[in-house]
């Protein structure tokens, strides 16, 4: 009896599922590496079973290798004790993946010929260019001294991709390091994978498994990790470019080497293979390169035309088509300039409801750089900058709060939050276990009361009567922010400052917070939410963790921002780096949040944005 007892105790509970690719871009890399990363939350097996395989749901290569197209079905396996739980947000995820997985369109082409004889080809990304064009050359150069250890080479490659995504996660080309990230991630790198030969054949072999399916462009991606990781050993690809505005031609290119071209004269390119929707398109079109594909033979010029809008190269053009398309160039840029002279006009949605697109800043010249792309004032004035190298005076963080307070009139400024990830050389924090789970934020500030209470004083001086709101970070309960509040108010007193046309407020970054909000209604003037800390902290996941990650448009993450919404009566703002994240704006207003902050680069894009939502 108590054998059968064990046996039943030790049965993994198995559940599946089938869903169905709908995205009409099948199941490719960026959302199979979105995927993957959400799977890796789960204990449970979690397995994929389709066209007679069963693969790993971790293996960005395996699943890839599936070949999964619009219309096919697959198997979603778990086996554990959370299976249940796993299948149930796994399925709710991929279904959402595929909603925002949309076709890209086909870019329209305008009607305009040319005195000489054109090739037509398929836009990419749109933009009239005029200058030489050159033939893509490379050679590789090898030199050993300088290489490191194979596994050493892997890893910081692997570090590398990472640090890009997360560099770059508000843009486009973010999935696409992810992605590569994942596929140097996936276990046939991890194991037996010894030496450069090994490596080497692993590529050529993945890359034999992709040709010839509608998944071929995804070579490429193999290519580039491939060509990452020998640089580390010493073995560089070279490209050879002029120094002059010139126009590529190439059989495809990879994305670094897109990369490369970004620090270059480039002036357009032409692909002789690919698809719009291939990571070379991607990256050409989000950086405005005005390029094509056009599989077709193009010479070399010593000066030719690429119009991408009309879907027209000029090799030997006349000096009526260099005229021409010299004018159309202008009104192209000048087209394109219309959002950028619009930054400082309201973000108004089509309904007529106004949005406030605030900055989260660092320091002066932020702030001034945020003024000049249009913000409506400052969501997150972070003051760490003030107290990184040496403990700043009284009278210099009165200066310095002074002056950006003289260049916006709405300004949240957040205290000191240290902790964590960041630390003071003069106000040591003891090492913790897990530092991100002990003091940090309000936390310190409780405990180094004197830097905390001078940062107040140098605030409430600055601030010269002028409305302004004071949050406090990493708050987690209501007697955190009654004794921060209390300090305020003490300050206030023993310096005689009138402090009645300021506002405290908390960031809202630690999950139990949202357990408890009616009973923050009652104390703070305001909420900013957080959305990195408060999803490292909803997960369990470092946000800077080199092999986790959570997806921005987690079902969990968009239940709690809604939750939060729904259950305050005050003013609240996202202040995180999901403010700005084109796939999740229209769930934001949706939601209803009216104000949102974000990185001052992203200002003039995002109220364009939201006027035509």
């Amino acid at each position: 009896m108590n054998f059968i007892k064990r046996l039943l105790k030790t049965k993994k509970t198995t559940v599946e599922t089938t869903l169905t690719i709908t995205s009409s871009n099948g199941f490719h890399l960026r959302p199979i590496a979105q995927f993957s990363n959400e799977v890796k939350q789960f204990e449970s097996t979690i397995t994929i079973v389709a066209k007679d395989q069963e693969v790993s749901s971790t293996q960005v290569n395996q699943i890839l290798s599936l070949g999964l197209e619009k219309g096919d079905s697959f198997i979603l396996r778990a086996i554990g004790d959370n299976s249940s739980d796993a299948i149930e947000y796994l399925e709710s995820y991929f279904q959402q993946l595929m909603i925002d997985d949309k076709e890209i369109e086909e870019i329209k082409q305008e009607e305009e010929s040319y005195e000489s004889i054109s090739i037509k080809g398929q836009t990419i990304g749109k933009g009239v260019a005029i200058a030489p064009i050159i033939e893509y050359e490379t050679y590789e150069r090898d030199d050993n001294r300088n290489g490191l250890a194979f596994r050493e080479a892997l890893k910081i490659a692997k570090k590398e991709l990472y640090e890009l995504y997360i560099k770059n996660k508000t843009t486009d080309e973010a999935q696409i390091f992810l992605a590569q990230q994942e596929l140097l991630s996936s276990d046939i790198f991890r194991y037996g994978c010894t030496n450069i030969k090994i490596f080497r054949n692993i590529i050529k072999d993945e890359i034999t498994k992709l040709e010839n399916t509608r998944f071929e462009s995804r070579i490429s991606d193999y290519k580039d990790i491939e060509q990452r990781v020998l640089s580390h050993l010493g073995i560089d690809t070279i490209i050879e470019l002029p120094n002059t505005p010139y126009i590529l031609v190439a059989e495809d290119l990879l994305p670094s080497e897109i990369m490369r071209l970004m620090d270059s004269q480039v002036a357009g390119v032409i692909l002789k293979k690919g698809t719009p929707t291939s990571h070379a398109s991607i990256l050409l079109r989000s950086f405005g390169v005005p390029s094509m594909i056009i599989d077709d033979i193009i010479t070399p010029s010593s000066e030719a035309i690429l119009d991408a809008n009309s879907g027209n190269i000029v090799v030997s053009p006349t000096s009526n088509d260099l005229e021409k398309a010299y004018n159309r160039q202008i009104a192209f840029k000048a087209f394109q300039e219309i959002g950028y002279q619009k930054r400082f006009e309201p973000a108004i949605t089509k309904d007529g409801k106004k949005i406030n697109i605030l900055a989260n800043t660092t320091d002066v010249i932020s702030a001034q750089e945020a003024k000049e792309k249009g913000a409506d004032g400052i969501g997150l004035l972070r003051t760490e900058f003030l107290f990184q190298e040496n403990r700043p005076t009284l009278e210099e963080q009165v200066l310095t709060y002074a002056e950006i307070m003289t260049i916006f009139d709405d300004i949240t400024i957040r205290t000191l939050d240290v902790g964590g990830d960041k630390a003071l050389p003069y106000a040591p924090i003891p090492k913790e276990p897990n530092p991100f789970l002990g003091i940090r934020g309000i936390r310190f500030s409780l405990q180094e009361q004197t830097l905390f209470r001078e940062q107040l004083l140098g605030i409430f001086l600055a601030h010269n009567q002028k409305p302004l709101k004071v949050m406090f970070p990493m708050v987690s309960s209501v007697q955190e922010f009654n004794q921060a509040k209390t300090i305020a108010k003490e300050v206030a007193q023993e310096n005689n400052v009138d402090i009645s046309n300021i506002k405290f407020g908390i960031m809202l970054e630690v999950p139990c917070v949202i357990f408890a909000l009616k009973e923050f209604d009652k104390i703070v003037d305001f909420y900013s939410i957080g959305t990195n800390d408060l999803t490292q902290y909803l997960f369990a996941t470092e946000r800077t963790h080199p092999s986790l990650h959570v997806s921005v448009n987690s079902p969990m993450l968009m239940s709690a921002l809604k939750m939060i919404k729904n259950n305050i009566t005050k003013p609240i703002s996202i202040c995180g780096e999901l403010a700005g994240m084109e796939e999740v704006t229209s769930k934001l207003l949706d939601m209803g949040y009216d104000t949102l902050s974000v990185s001052a680069k992203l200002i003039p894009s995002l109220k364009e944005r939201i006027r035509d939502s």
